[in-house]
């Protein structure tokens, strides 16, 4: 994508460094890395990573300062899920971009979809580096957003997440943590901030308060940094000891309602040229055919084959269907339909070149929001694919392809 910086590392590139950038990077995360690692970073054009930046700003800002959404969003929330003391903002952004060609040729980047939850900023520092040191990349490459140093992301990091504890009193809480394909970022975090790593099944309830426990303690939790998805702890019928209605004597890092109050439900909500039309199932039923929010009112393209099929609630690309037929959305009950998402598919551009030829980038940009502070671009990652679906799962089994790091030069 961005010479010479492309070119020199095809030509450099050997199979022994890619093995010591693998090595490295197990020994650093004392895990086993289990999703694929691409062979190469992607080098990206600082002015392109600054607008995709600007936009994940603009389209948050659409939502939570948006009280007409905010409202509409409640219903997004199960009740059973429904936690108290909601935060007035989510403590973590991602915003996903695919690279696209306008009429004109120009690549311009369109929205995949966004999430109010925490990615792998652990994990994606130390492979950003760890590119660099693996292959003697040359100096003046950053990874760093929002005018970042290692010093301040890590203390902006312990900032949301440990937020004044003591780390001890500080959980980071996933349900079965140790087969979680995350593990790697988990054991970042645990390093670098001094937290535990629990199984969120495991905690136990003593009045409003949550422990875990450790070498025979059982440890009070004043926060908890929270990895657990929803979506698993239905699908796994996990036990908890508490209720996520209770009223808890505890804090959130990632309070659980944001997840869902931005996710794919916001897509139909959002207006910005780089915002694909959207349409939840259930109104399109009713004959809805356009963008539920802007002036310019995008319509859902005719073409089905331009269309993709998505439940609200999933995670890793699961459940979504291409080009879905008649017969398959006639299949879905009326009950569940408005937990669905009609989506004008994104043409992704195959744009970084590779021996194995030109290859697609989606590209997620990281934001991190403290307590009454304010949303800060962090840090960002690239996936690299050949084929319709771009998470590292649907492309295991290609070369030069799988999670990456955006690298871009520093003026």
């Amino acid at each position: 994508m961005l010479q010479p910086y492309r070119d020199d590392f095809n030509a450099r590139f050997t199979p022994q460094a890619y093995a010591s950038l693998l090595e490295r990077l197990n020994a650093a995360t004392r895990t086993k890395i289990e999703f694929r690692v691409s062979e190469t970073p992607v080098f990206f054009p600082p002015a392109l990573l600054d607008e995709m930046v600007e936009t994940g700003r603009i389209l948050t800002d659409q939502l939570v300062g948006n009280p007409t959404y905010m409202r509409a969003s409640d219903a997004s929330i199960p009740e059973r899920y429904r936690v108290p003391n909601e935060s007035p903002h989510p403590n973590f952004m991602t915003v996903d971009f695919g690279l696209a060609r306008d009429a004109a040729g120009n690549l311009t980047p369109k929205l995949v979809e966004l999430q109010a939850f925490p990615s792998v900023f652990g994990y994606q520092d130390l492979l950003s580096r760890q590119y660099i040191e693996s292959y003697g990349l040359a100096p003046g490459l950053d990874w760093y957003l929002g005018g970042h140093d290692q010093r301040s992301y890590w203390e902006l990091l312990g900032k949301v997440i440990v937020s004044g504890h003591d780390p001890e009193h500080v959980v980071l809480a996933e349900v079965e943590p140790e087969a979680q394909k995350t593990l790697p970022d988990f054991h970042v975090h645990a390093d670098r901030l001094g937290i535990a790593i629990v199984d969120i099944a495991q905690l136990s309830k003593q009045g409003n308060r949550l422990f875990y426990q450790r070498n025979g303690r059982s440890i009070p939790i004043a926060r908890i940094y929270n990895r657990a998805i929803v979506d698993e702890i239905e699908r796994k019928h996990v036990q908890l000891a508490f209720d996520y209605r209770d009223p808890l004597d505890v804090e959130w890092a990632g309070h659980p309602n944001w997840y869902f109050r931005i996710s794919k439900f916001s897509l139909p909500w959002l207006y910005h040229p780089s915002v694909p039309p959207a349409v939840f199932l259930d109104e399109w039923f009713r004959g809805a055919t356009r963008l539920s929010a802007g002036p310019d009112r995008k319509r859902i393209p005719a073409d089905r084959d331009r269309i993709l099929l998505k439940p609200l609630y999933s995670f890793a690309g699961k459940g979504i269907e291409f080009a879905p037929t008649d017969a398959a959305l006639a299949a879905i009950p009326a009950t569940e339909r408005p937990n669905y998402l009609l989506q004008e598919r994104v043409d992704f551009a195959p744009v970084i070149a590779t021996p194995h030829g030109l290859t697609q980038a989606e590209v997620r940009i990281m934001y991190l929001w403290p307590d009454g502070g304010r949303m800060e671009p962090a840090i960002a990652l690239a996936r690299m694919g050949r084929g319709r679906m771009m998470g590292v799962d649907q492309n295991r089994n290609q070369e030069w392809v799988g999670g990456s790091a955006l690298l871009f030069p520093t003026p």
